[in-house]
């Protein structure tokens, strides 16, 4: 009786000690690299806090959050030199492939130009009749012809940079979008300034 007694605690400790590892794992992150094509931070490099953001194009809680949080987010802890932010591609669907390869076309500098662009007028290409004409109609704001739009579209470097980033996140746990991983701590869905208030501040000793 009393082997079995130890036995059963033992066992019993073990599976509370693979629990706490379980989530310990889920709260602090370690993310893949950045794809082939480089992350593109806002905010300085020696910021007390990193966040990743995983979205999609043609997602309508990503396209909500920038429009609603992300000008906040901005303004209080990226500009202000508290926070660094960056966006990796997890594409949903074609179309939204289609538009992060438009981001990354023309350079990294180009990319939150475009992505701020296309989220803002989202509803205007990605839920119409004709999204790839509308897609094309819009980036013309952004330079593009229609050759380099359709050039774009056909570089297959570009294409697996974007899938590389997105089987990373895949292999990171990002299961929706957006997600945020918030100093390796992984957050899903738009998260208002609110909530990202009552997280940063612990972690920027405010």
């Amino acid at each position: 009786m009393t082997n079995r007694r130890q036995l059963l605690t033992g066992a019993a400790g073990i599976a509370a000690a693979a629990l706490a590892g379980t989530n310990a794992a889920r709260a602090q992150t370690k993310l893949p690299d950045a794809g082939p094509l480089g992350d593109v931070w806002l905010g300085p490099a020696d910021a007390k806090v990193s966040i990743v953001e995983y979205a999609s194009m043609t997602c309508s809680h990503c396209a909500h959050f920038h429009e609603t949080t992300w000008p906040e987010l901005k303004k209080k802890y990226i500009d202000t030199g508290k926070v660094r932010f960056t966006l990796r591609e997890f594409p949903l669907d074609p179309l939204a492939t289609a538009g992060f390869m438009l981001a990354r076309c023309n350079g990294n500098d180009k990319f939150f130009p475009v992505t701020d662009l296309l989220f803002a007028q989202q509803r205007n290409w990605a839920f119409t009749e004709k999204p790839v004409d509308a897609l094309s109609a819009l980036v013309k704001q952004a330079g593009f012809t229609q050759e380099s739009f359709e050039a774009c579209l056909k570089r297959q470097d570009i294409y697996d940079a974007v899938t590389v980033v997105k089987d990373g996140g895949a292999k990171a746990g990002v299961d929706s979008t957006p997600t945020f991983f918030i100093n390796g701590q992984k957050r899903s869905g738009a998260l208002s300034i609110a909530e990202f208030d009552k997280i940063l501040e612990p972690l920027l000793g405010q």
